[in-house]
C-alpha cells in the first residue's frame, strides 16, 4: 500500500469510539471510515490536525510509510502494465 493508517489502535489504546471521534473533528462516519480502510485517496491536513488534536498523538502514530510504492507488487516491484 505506501502508507498504513493506525486509527483503530489508537482509538482502542484511548479508549474511544469512531463515533465519538467522528462527533470531536466533525467528520462523517463514512468519510472517517474510508480513512481508517486506508482507502482514502487524499485527506486535508485540517482533518489530520483535529485527528491528532483529540487523540494527542502526533501525524506519525497516524500514517506510516511502509517503504512500498502504492502500486507495488508482492515482491516489492512495481507491476508491469499488460
Amino acid at each position: 500500500m505506501g502508507i498504513r493508517i493506525y486509527l483503530d489502535e489508537l482509538l482502542r489504546a484511548r479508549h474511544m469510539t469512531s463515533k465519538e471521534l467522528c462527533r470531536l473533528v466533525d467528520i462523517t462516519e463514512a468519510n472517517l471510515s474510508i480513512l481508517r480502510s486506508g482507502k482514502a485517496k487524499g485527506v486535508r491536513f485540517g482533518t489530520i490536525n483535529r485527528i491528532c488534536y483529540y487523540l494527542q498523538c502526533d501525524v506519525g502514530d497516524i500514517l506510516k510509510f511502509d517503504g512500498k510504492l502504492e502500486e507495488d507488487g508482492p515482491e516489492g516491484e512495481p507491476e508491469q502494465a499488460d
